[in-house]
C-alpha cells in the first residue's frame, strides 16, 4: 500500500504530536454537495450508489477535492448489515429507510444469524478502490452502526421518533432483544474487519440511537455490545494501529463508562462542553468532534467564532479531532463547510507549538 502523504488524523486519534488539529465531517460526501447530487442521479437509487464500487469511489473523494480535509470516510449506509441478513432493505422517497421484513415475532428472531460477509463485498471492494484512489493522501475511515442503533431499523421497521415497538421488547422480552443485539455485534465485528482486511485505516462506531436509553439500558444494551464488538477488532494493519472510534449521540452522559471499553476515541455530540469531557476522560481517549451541524448556517464571522470556542475548550495538545457533532444538514453551503475546515487548520496551530 501507498505511504501516507497526511497521517495527521491518525497520529491525533493515537493522542501523538501534530502541527494542527485535523477534521473531518461526518456525512461529508452527501446531498449537500451538487456534485453528489449528480452522481447519485446516475447511479439510480441511493443504495445503487452505494453497491456500485465506481461511484462510491467517486462520491468519497469529491469532498476532498472541495475542501482540505484529514481524512476520507467510506461511502456507505449502517443498514447494509441488516440488509444481508435479509430484512429486505428499502428507501421510500422522503420516508427514509425501511424494511420488508421488520423483526417482530420470536420466531424470525430466532432464525436471525450472521449474514456471510461475501453477501457485503460490494462495501470491501469499495474500501479497496477508495484506497486506490485516495494514493495515500489521507487516511480511509470504515464504519457501521452499533448493535442497538441498527436494532432500532430492525425491529421498528424504518425510523422512528418514539422507539415503543424496540422499547417494548426491551422492558417485556429481553432476551428476544438480547438474541438480536448478540448477531448485530457478531456481525459488525466481522464486518469492520473485513473493512480493515480490504484497507480501512480508522473505524468508527455509529450508536445514533443510544442516547435515547435510561442509564442502566443504555449499559445494558447498548455499551456492552460496542465492548464486545471493540475487543473482537483487529486492532493492527500494514504495520499501524488501527483507531476505533466510538460515537454515541446523546452519549455525554455515560463518557466514563465509554473511556473504559477500549475504545480510542470517544466522538461528541454538539451538546457537550469538549473540555469538560477532556478532564472526564483523562488521558484514556482522544476525542472527536463536536461542532453543532447547524452553527453551519450562521455567518462566516459566527462559524470562526464557534471553532475558536471549541480549540480553546480543548486546549493544547493532541487528541483531538475536530468533527461536526452529527452529521452535515442536507441544506449546508458548501462555502460554510470550507470556511469550517479552513479555520480548523488556522486556528487550531497555536495549541500545538
Amino acid at each position: 500500500m501507498t505511504a501516507l502523504k497526511n497521517d495527521t488524523f491518525l497520529r491525533a486519534m493515537l493522542k501523538q504530536p501534530v502541527e494542527y488539529t485535523p477534521i473531518w465531517m461526518m456525512r461529508q460526501a452527501g446531498r449537500y454537495l451538487p456534485e453528489y447530487k449528480a452522481t447519485r442521479a446516475r447511479a439510480g437509487s441511493f443504495l445503487d450508489l452505494c453497491k456500485n464500487t465506481e461511484l462510491a469511489t467517486e462520491v468519497t473523494i469529491q469532498p476532498l477535492e472541495r475542501f482540505d480535509l484529514d481524512a476520507a470516510i467510506l461511502f456507505s449506509d449502517i443498514l447494509t448489515v441488516p440488509d444481508a441478513m435479509g430484512l429486505g432493505l428499502y428507501f421510500a422517497e422522503g420516508e427514509g429507510p425501511k424494511f420488508e421484513r421488520a423483526l417482530q415475532h420470536e420466531a424470525d428472531i430466532a432464525k436471525l444469524q450472521v449474514p456471510d460477509m461475501e453477501k457485503l463485498q460490494y462495501v470491501f471492494d469499495a474500501v479497496t478502490s477508495i484506497r486506490k484512489a485516495l494514493d495515500g493522501r489521507v487516511p480511509l475511515i470504515g464504519f457501521s452502526g452499533s448493535p442497538f442503533t441498527l436494532a432500532c431499523y430492525m425491529v421498528e421497521g424504518g425510523s422512528s421518533k418514539e422507539f415503543r415497538t424496540i422499547k417494548t421488547m426491551m422492558y417485556s422480552r429481553p432476551d428476544l432483544l438480547h438474541k438480536i443485539l448478540d448477531t448485530n455485534a457478531q456481525a459488525v465485528t466481522a464486518y469492520l474487519n473485513a473493512q480493515i482486511d480490504a484497507g480501512a485505516q480508522a473505524v468508527q462506531i455509529f450508536d445514533t440511537w443510544g442516547g435515547v436509553l435510561s442509564d442502566a439500558a443504555f449499559k445494558e444494551f447498548s455499551l456492552k455490545y460496542i465492548r464486545q464488538i471493540v475487543a473482537g477488532l483487529k486492532r493492527e494493519s500494514e504495520g499501524r494501529r488501527v483507531p476505533v472510534i466510538v460515537f454515541a449521540k446523546g452519549g455525554g452522559l455515560w463518557l466514563e463508562s465509554m473511556a473504559e471499553i477500549g475504545a480510542d476515541a470517544l466522538g461528541l455530540d454538539w451538546t457537550c462542553n469538549i473540555g469538560e469531557a477532556r478532564r472526564r476522560v483523562g488521558e484514556q481517549v482522544a476525542l472527536q468532534g463536536n461542532f453543532d451541524p447547524f452553527a453551519l448556517f450562521g455567518t462566516p464571522e459566527s462559524i470562526r467564532t464557534e471553532v475558536a470556542r471549541i480549540l480553546a475548550d480543548y486546549g493544547n495538545g493532541s487528541g483531538h479531532v475536530f468533527n461536526l457533532g452529527h452529521g452535515i444538514n442536507q441544506h449546508a453551503d458548501p462555502e460554510h463547510a470550507k470556511i469550517l475546515v479552513d479555520t480548523v487548520h488556522e486556528l487550531s496551530r497555536q495549541y500545538h507549538r
